[in-house]
């Protein structure tokens, strides 16, 4: 039978779900009702949503069972992928590699076409996403996001394609991560333990995420093909160009805080250094993330306080499904918990056939861009370009229906070939 405190775990687990629903509508409020506008947009903030509830659920353990047991269970969770997905985002979101990303972009997109908006939205689709598999998920949606701001969502767009491009995106930077066994956070959670090599992720998930990352974007561009052929501006360029030794440095950053990804106590450091360069050149730097880096962090860590109340119930639910039916299974529930938290929950139970382990990791980030809490890196993009949006908000149902298309295709993908 279930502890008393891990039923209200579940409780506000299922509060704050239905909050993340809301967020729209709390945005709404607070043009409605400018009196209490501050209140309405934090409630309306998704990136707050799982971090408070978690407050609420550590003064209602203390209630429960004391504050010692509370702050045993508090210091036994992991935080380090919270603290990694802050500071990978501060450093692929500064000007320096942000430039480096877009020249490239550019000047592959024209080479291939006199009008580049088409090629250069596939390719921020397609290659970027796919390019988590070496800087990791949460750097690839970093880039990502900051250049379709940047770009198509500089000028004036209809809801649709927004939602198709943020849903394509969420899926491909989920899927797009699995071609080596360190990028992709539900990966990690498991490759050690399992002695998945980045030669068998690659050979098993790799080739197959390509082609679902390739289609999917080959389809969002043609769907949208009039619409984004009318971007006729260029983004526009910074009058003080970043010098080459500079965006070097900046990769070099990038480079270390990813080579100790699982060690916070190197990269935090690395990142503090990080800071002080910027600070040194400011020249060449535009306003770090912090704030958003913050608030996706504030995010994941409430995830993992609140997550890890939910052992209880999703691992027998785990267990119980045969290697046929654990795929879809995954794909589902991970719609309503972070994915790393899944896999994780996969990785403690012994004896597990090869098929259903990867059952649950193919399921896992088959299903990561279906909702802002599927996958870790989801919470940058939404923070990066929920502005864009009616409302400042993306709206979680809209975004479950933009993500249902190429979701399918990564079954169709995973699944049938």
């Amino acid at each position: 039978m279930p502890h008393t405190v891990e039923i209200v775990g579940l409780v506000i687990f299922v509060i704050a779900l239905t909050h993340t629903f809301l967020t729209k509508f709390f945005e709404h409020l607070a043009h409605t009702h400018p009196k209490h506008a501050g209140l309405f947009h934090l409630l309306g903030e998704v990136e707050v949503v799982f971090g408070f509830w978690a407050m609420i659920m550590m003064l209602a353990m203390a209630f429960l069972i004391g504050e010692k047991p509370m702050l045993s269970y508090l210091e036994s969770r992991n935080f380090t992928e919270p603290m990694f997905v802050f500071a990978i985002m501060v450093v692929a979101g500064s000007r320096p590699i942000l430039a480096g990303a877009r020249g490239i972009i550019n000047f592959l997109a024209g080479r291939i076409s006199s009008r580049p908006s088409l090629p250069r939205y596939f390719m921020v689709m397609s290659i970027l996403p796919l390019s988590g598999s070496l800087i990791t998920e949460p750097a690839a949606m970093t880039l990502a996001a900051m250049m379709l701001r940047d770009t198509v969502f500089r000028q004036e767009r209809s809801e649709i394609l927004k939602y198709a491009t943020i849903g394509v995106l969420f899926v491909n930077v989920s899927i797009g991560g699995v071609m080596t066994n360190f990028a992709a956070p539900p990966v990690l959670m498991v490759a050690e333990k399992w002695e998945w090599s980045s030669y068998f992720m690659f050979s098993t998930f790799g080739w197959r995420a390509a082609l679902a990352v390739l289609v999917n974007a080959l389809c969002v561009t043609a769907l949208f093909a009039r619409e984004l052929s009318s971007e006729n501006a260029t983004p526009e360029k910074h009058p003080n160009p970043t010098p080459p030794s500079v965006f070097v440095v900046h990769v070099a950053f990038l480079a270390m805080i990813v080579a100790f990804s699982h060690h916070p106590i190197v990269f935090i450091s690395i990142l503090l250094f990080f800071l002080g360069y910027c600070t040194a050149y400011a020249r060449h730097q535009d306003r770090l993330i912090l704030r958003e880096g913050l608030m996706v962090s504030f995010f994941l860590a409430g995830l993992v306080v609140l997550g890890g109340m939910q052992q209880w119930w999703l691992q027998p639910l785990l267990t119980g499904l045969d290697a046929d039916m654990v795929y879809f299974g995954a794909t589902g529930l991970t719609a309503i918990t972070d994915n790393a938290a899944l896999t994780y929950l996969g990785s403690l139970v012994e004896n597990l056939t090869p098929e259903f382990k990867q059952a649950l990791v193919a399921g896992a980030v088959t299903g990561g861009g279906l909702t802002i809490i599927a996958n870790a890196p989801n919470p940058a993009g939404s923070a990066i370009l929920r502005s864009k949006f009616n409302d400042g908000s993306i709206s979680v149902p809209g975004l479950l229906i933009a993500a249902t298309p190429p979701t399918l295709m990564a079954i169709i993908a995973f699944r049938l070939i």
